[in-house]
């Protein structure tokens, strides 16, 4: 056993070294995948993955038969032992599914539950079979049987009928709950008793029960919950809630818990998210967990379900389905009023570059109403005069530029910008920048508008179509590092984060947006932030003021990073970087230690969402 270990040892560290031979490493980590399979096979664990890193993490993190005696003895030390009512609406399951299903129940450590079957007419006579010897089996399992097919939402508010525990969970007639699924809900309510929706992190099983595609997901972010249903497997709602919201709605079939979901959270802050693989997502060819399109009907249910959400909420707008990634929505709200946005762009020199970002806001925007305010930060090369001087011409209404004759702080120079400016909504741009779509500005402010928004953010690109931002991560190399860095922009991501609209913590400055009034409420950007951090600072300001910070996909830009200003490469920009990391890190400790929009079990060595080990 050493030596597969040892070779399993040696492939992972052999791939760092071939970075540049793309068919080799894709050999190696096939090869690796596999011994890592046989490996797991050979010495009898009890859960097996094909891919290497979710195998180790399942080795290291998953509890074994082993730990279940010590959970045992944390659950029976607890003071609140609630009755957890499970949620199965049942219809033609395979057999075997079925059975695993019910016995994952059967097979929890904490004892305190009960099942509640409904069988929605099922054709196939074993189900009826099996749900009778289970229920002769065991008193905590109840089953109703409908006499016709009524579908997955009565089916469920049948169950919630006969359910009286203070919580509810949902588990699908073909699904697993990991064995220490209910003990990990327990812990948490006794911690916090006022918990009236918790949610956990999931992974996927195929007929084998091979586990795959950990989906490890953030806290709670309600503008990602209207652009895909993240929060998923495990649900656990406190049943007075879900009752008084109406339970199941039909018509919302095959998107029923996410419009559940979205009910529910309009009625309590008291959210809270498991970092924990509780639940086991089946894969099989009728599944939505092996192909997003097999229920085509959830999608528009899943659309109709945030329509409704947004109406309830009065932000009226419109609900997009993105034809490309299934399970992805796009909400584009009304925007009542087009205020006047005030575009900030510092510059020094480089004519050029300046100059194509401004011919391209020029040429693109459609949007109706704007300035644009370059800041001239001491440049000296005639170009720039005369590039100044030409969209003055150009642009008279629309354009001005300023002089700032002072030492470079990013921070001092868009304060000055405000003063200056306008507009209702400020709009922070990089000069190095180049716009790729004409309703970035209409899409910004339609986020902007929205009194719980702090700062938008987009999609930032490299020239070759590879992404250089799309929103920001704390605690990537001590401070904080963007999302999904050199991914492919056609791809989808971490499982869709990349192509959905999602809150982060921070956004860059490159390109962000916000309302004038909260930017003043929170006191503009730190001048003790010369160069780096500024951005984050801010944004991690707007969020100590309970406003939500979020990115969007569908605004893209290129941006030709650091032309500008050039790389932290002297010994004097060296130092100032470093006094500002120690600045950031002693001022926002808690959070880069722990951001909320990011699992604690991903890795922080960078922006690539790999699994922390």
């Amino acid at each position: 056993m050493p030596f597969v270990a040892n070779i399993l040892e040696y492939a992972r560290k052999l791939k760092r070294y071939i970075p540049y031979k793309p068919q080799l490493k894709k050999a190696i980590r096939k090869t690796s995948s596999k011994l890592s399979y046989y490996f797991a096979l050979i010495t009898n664990e009890p859960n097996i993955s094909n891919d290497i890193q979710y195998q180790r993490w399942l080795r290291k993190y998953y509890p074994r038969p082993q730990d279940f005696d010590t959970i045992k003895t944390q659950i029976c030390a607890l003071a609140y032992q609630p009755l957890i009512s499970i949620i199965v609406p049942v219809y033609n399951p395979e057999q075997k599914f079925l059975e695993q299903a019910i016995a994952s129940v059967l097979e929890q450590i904490y004892p305190h539950w009960e099942l509640c079957l409904v069988d929605d007419c099922s054709s196939k006579p074993y189900v009826k079979t099996i749900l009778a010897a289970y229920c002769q089996q065991d008193r905590r399992i109840k089953v109703v049987y409908h006499q016709q097919n009524q579908h997955i939402c009565r089916a469920s508010n049948s169950a919630l009928e006969i359910a009286t525990g203070e919580y509810i969970v949902l588990l699908d007639h073909d699904d697993r709950l990991a064995p220490h699924a209910l003990s990990e809900i327990v812990k948490l309510l006794n911690q916090h008793p006022q918990a009236d929706f918790i949610y956990s992190d999931e992974d996927k099983i195929d007929g084998q029960n091979i586990h795959q595609t950990p989906f490890f997901k953030p806290d709670w972010c309600p503008d990602s919950l209207l652009s895909r249903m993240y929060t998923c497997h495990l649900g656990v709602y406190r049943r007075s809630l879900v009752e008084q919201v109406g339970n199941f709605r039909v018509g919302f079939e095959g998107s029923q818990d996410y419009d559940l979901v979205l009910r529910l959270t309009e009625k309590t802050n008291h959210i809270f998210h498991l970092a924990q693989i509780l639940y086991h997502w089946r894969i099989h060819p009728q599944s939505t967990a092996a192909d997003a399109n097999a229920k085509p009907y959830a999608a528009l249910a899943a659309q109709k379900a945030i329509q409704e959400a947004i109406t309830r909420r009065q932000e009226p707008g419109k609900v997009v389905i993105n034809p490309n990634f299934a399970g992805v929505y796009t909400v584009r709200y009304h925007i009542p009023d087009c205020k006047l946005v005030s575009i900030i762009i510092p510059t020094k020199d480089l004519a050029d570059i300046l100059d194509n970002c401004l011919k391209s806001i020029f040429s693109q925007t459609i949007y109706p109403n704007y300035e644009v305010i370059v800041i001239d930060n001491g440049s000296v090369e005639m170009k720039t005069a005369q590039c100044l001087k030409y969209w003055q011409q150009e642009e008279p209404t629309r354009f001005r530029s300023y002089y700032y004759d002072a030492p470079f702080n990013y921070s001092q120079i868009n304060n000055y910008a405000v003063k200056q400016a306008q507009g209702d909504y400020l709009l922070f741009l990089n000069n190095d920048t180049e716009i790729l779509t004409p309703d970035w500005i209409k899409a910004m402010v339609e986020q902007s508008q929205r009194q719980s928004i702090g700062a938008v953010g987009s999609l930032l690109l490299y020239p070759d179509l590879t992404v250089q931002h799309a929103g920001v991560i704390l605690g990537i190399g001590g401070v904080a590092g963007h999302s999904h860095k050199d991914f492919p922009a056609s791809g989808s991501g971490y499982i869709s984060q990349l192509v959905s609209t999602n809150n982060y913590s921070a956004v860059t400055a490159a390109c962000l947006m916000c309302r004038r009034e909260v930017f003043e409420l929170v006191g503009g950007f730190e001048t003790e932030l010369a160069i780096a951090f500024n951005d984050i600072d801010f944004c991690l300001k707007l969020i100590s003021h309970g406003y939500r910070n979020v990115y969007l996909p569908h605004v893209v830009l290129y941006h030709y990073e650091s032309k500008s200003r050039g790389y932290e490469d002297t010994p004097v920009k060296k130092a100032r970087f470093a006094q500002e990391i120690n600045y950031m890190q002693q001022k926002w400790s808690q959070i880069c230690a722990r951001d909320p929009c990011y699992n604690p079990n991903l890795s922080k060595s960078n922006g690539d969402y790999q699994l922390k080990i």
